[in-house]
């Protein structure tokens, strides 16, 4: 079994796949450690197991709407894309999405992964309960002010198999492309590139121009549809997708045009390959006050970074108050790297680049690629010993780990 990537290849001793939370209870009991794997969209080996690893291939996809409550309770295994469709049928809609609507909702909640938007949460942020199997193979509900620990808990305080989310109205967007932003521009007018739209992506390669592209997703009703030129940068006359030369099929509608939120707000399409397949990727968060200075200092490795570059992602993300979220206690600039599949070349490059980003406290996306001995996550993250404690509460005996969370002091 490999990851998303191929650069990650899981070795447990034992692949389950549970039907129903007795299968996982069982699972539990008998495993010496387990792990949950959810769309292996990780490029590190978070999800991996050397014991149990717990697959949701069979698992059934409940997606269960309330429509007065304005929930939607998802069963583990479930993609953004296939309850994005649920919902949307029903009225309903989620606030944020991230780029990609392939990954699974209790994966990517689990990781802190997120969208953008000056005012968009990381997706963890919708969540109101979440169901687990503890190691004892007992059934808990996490709601309320434990949430804060559990929304991103990197799989540690059990196995998910359900989880409830907020929903909101159905709503339109429109996207529209700009190509060319100069460096200046964006260091000048930040706020007003990244708060053109709802949701906002910046792709670079890190050259003279540092915007190739941006990406602008303006949500009807709340945003200003945008003009021919942003900041200098010239709106798009011809489709584009965020790798350069890339068939532009997989990539969703753009030109202005106004569709549901599920079809405007990733970057590709559900029913179509996304980004690139055989990539690496890294991405780190810094304190959006610090939006200027971070871009400044890594624009000064542009020539490192080149040659080992398919292309850089730009984003923003409101701060949260979940313990282990890349965005608790601060608004915060996203920088995403994805690389080309080299990875002696990436990870020889990490610690320079993660250097530079020190002095912001930056901190690295659980779910992507980083040196695991250059963060210190107690500096990081003001609960982090206190996340511990939680942990240990619920799992003493340390059954959901494995070498990776070991290695981050977990």
């Amino acid at each position: 079994m490999n990851n998303w990537s191929g650069n990650v290849t899981f070795n447990p001793a034992l692949v389950v796949y549970p039907t129903n939370p007795g299968d996982i209870k069982s699972s539990v009991i008998a495993a010496e450690t387990v792990r949950a794997l959810g769309s292996a969209h990780s490029f590190n080996k978070i999800a991996d197991s050397p014991d149990v690893l717990i697959a949701f291939d069979h698992f059934p996809k409940d997606i269960e709407i309330d429509s007065v409550g304005r929930q939607v309770r998802v069963a583990a295994g479930v993609r953004y894309g296939e309850l994005a469709l649920a919902l949307n049928s029903a009225g309903f809609a989620l606030p944020n999405m991230g780029s990609l609507p392939h990954i699974t909702v209790v994966g990517a909640t689990s990781t802190g992964t997120h969208g953008s938007g000056l005012t968009n949460q990381n997706l963890s942020a919708s969540i109101t309960s979440i169901e687990l199997i503890l190691a004892s193979g007992d059934g808990i509900t996490i709601s309320g002010d434990e949430l804060k620990a559990a929304r991103v808990a990197l799989g540690a305080l059990g196995v998910i198999h359900h989880i409830t989310l907020e929903v909101v109205p159905t709503y339109e967007v429109a996207q529209t492309i700009y190509f060319d932003l100069p460096f200046e521009n964006l260091i000048h007018h930040f706020e007003g590139v990244m708060g053109a739209g709802y949701s906002v992506s910046c792709f670079t390669m890190w050259g003279d121009l540092l915007v190739d592209q941006v990406w602008v997703k303006s949500r009807i009703g709340i945003n200003t549809l945008p003009g021919e030129e942003l900041f200098s940068a010239r709106r798009a006359t011809f489709k584009s997708h965020p790798l350069v030369g890339a068939d532009t099929a997989g990539a969703t509608e753009q030109f202005g045009s106004i569709g549901p939120w599920h079809e405007r707000l990733p970057h590709f399409k559900l029913d179509f390959t996304p980004s690139f397949g055989y990539e690496l990727q890294t991405e780190y968060f810094v304190d959006i006050r610090d939006a200027r200075a971070a871009l400044t200092a890594v624009y000064e490795l542009r020539s490192q970074i080149a040659p080992l570059l398919l292309v850089s992602e730009l984003r923003t993300i409101a701060s949260d108050d979940n313990w282990l979220s890349e965005v608790q206690g601060r608004n915060s600039l996203a920088l995403h790297f994805t690389w080309k599949p080299d990875v002696p070349a990436v990870m020889a490059f990490l610690p320079t680049l993660e250097a530079t980003l020190a002095p912001f406290k930056a901190r690295p996306h659980w779910g992507k690629l980083f040196t695991d001995s250059t963060f210190n996550f107690e500096d990081l993250y003001p609960e982090f010993t206190q996340w511990l404690q939680y942990r240990n509460e619920l799992d003493p005996e340390r059954k959901f780990i494995n070498p990776q969370l070991i290695a981050w002091g977990i």
